[in-house]
């Protein structure tokens, strides 16, 4: 049975709600439906698990014996008994090269003014050396040669980490073009359009699918810090805790704009076998910063302006502020102009979203969606 034609002023006035009540309408629906999915509780144990994977494996499997440079057979003897591939050396400066090329661990070296009172002391590299300082019978100093606030590794663990939960999300938003495309299919959206403003379904959906993630980000964020304290990366907690909190209003704007894109790439196809003919924008746009940040994140010259691209700032400035290169104002400039992209995005998409919606005879191009909202 053929459906008469929409005309805008229908699709924009759908009758029995207003349009913040047929918003809340959707948005319910859309959190009810996925919540109700084994799917979706599958993908956030998922995240889950992987978080806290990344972060305890490597210290289970990667670590092995830990090795030590020693000066003097005391201190030798001292170290006997634990898990340690030690190394006799003749004096501090050849245990302090030991260290600094890595190719030990740790060194424990006479204290020559014993100005702790245990007559020896602890040099190592970056990070505290805890095992090293359990097995020793008193407590000496710990001298770290290089003393960054965290080491390379943590670094790159938490970047890791930082970007593998921006593209699980980022992809997550798929979904709304999914729900889009079965709504279309099944000629559903017909039915809906007869009593919703079209741009109330829009607004819904994004709605809906942003709390859930909102939801999700926060869950995460507060299981971080138990992660990274299992995982034995406890001196990591202080300086993480301000880039995590940059982080998540960073992921959940990035989310609303991919959202926006996600739900006009939905509605410009009648069916779900056409759907990926028309993900490639918004799959760049997703995959196109998580390769960038983890290709450049040491090269400030191209972070400093990815970290205000709205599409890539969610990564980015985090990563910059966690690596202590952005000042204060950047983040929040930062933010600033992922609002107005967010506010841009959702009127464009708006339009995108009413002209095409009501296709259900293949793929509709954005000029012909463009205008068939005019």
């Amino acid at each position: 049975m053929l459906t008469p034609p929409v005309s805008p002023a229908e699709q924009d006035h759908g009758e029995g709600f207003s349009f913040l009540a047929a918003s809340r309408l959707v948005a319910e629906r859309e959190i009810k439906a996925f919540v109700r999915m084994k799917g979706f509780w599958v993908g956030l144990g998922v995240i889950i698990v992987a978080l806290f994977a990344i972060s305890i494996l490597p210290g289970v499997f990667g670590g092995g014996q830990t090795s030590v440079a020693t000066v003097g057979s005391s201190i030798s003897e001292s170290l006997e008994g634990g898990n340690f591939r030690t190394e006799s050396v003749t004096d501090v400066s050849a245990a302090e090269d030991l260290v600094r090329s890595e190719e030990v661990d740790a060194a424990v070296v006479p204290d020559s003014g014993n100005t702790s009172g245990t007559g020896m002391r602890v040099l190592a590299l970056s990070e505290r050396p805890d095992d090293v300082m359990a097995a020793l019978s008193s407590t000496p100093p710990v001298e770290l040669l290089d003393n960054p606030d965290t080491g390379s590794g943590e670094q790159h663990l938490v970047i890791l980490v930082f970007s593998l939960v921006f593209i699980m999300f980022g992809m997550s938003g798929i979904a709304v073009a999914q729900s889009t495309v079965t709504e279309k299919q099944t000629r559903v959206v017909e039915i809906l359009v007869s009593t919703i403003p079209i741009r109330a379904l829009l607004a819904g959906k994004i709605a809906g699918h942003s709390l859930l993630t909102i939801g999700q980000v926060v869950l995460i964020a507060l299981l971080a810090p138990v992660a990274l304290q299992l995982g034995g990366h406890a001196n990591l907690l202080s300086v993480i805790a301000p880039a995590l909190g940059w982080f998540v209003p960073f992921l959940c704007l990035g989310f609303v704009l991919l959202t926006t894109m996600w739900a006009v790439t939905g509605s410009m196809v009648s069916r779900q076998e056409d759907l990926g003919s028309s993900m490639g924008l918004v799959m760049t746009l997703v995959m196109g910063p998580y390769l960038a940040v983890l290709l450049f994140q040491d090269n400030a010259s191209v972070m400093t302006p990815l970290s205000y691209v709205p599409f890539s700032a969610p990564l980015a400035m985090p990563v910059r502020w966690f690596a202590g290169e952005a000042q204060v104002w950047e983040p929040l400039l930062a933010l600033g102009i992922m609002v107005v992209a967010v506010v841009v995005a959702v009127q464009l998409a708006s339009r995108l979203y009413a002209g095409s919606l009501l296709h259900t005879r293949g793929k509709v191009g954005l000029r012909n969606a463009w205008q068939r909202a005019s």
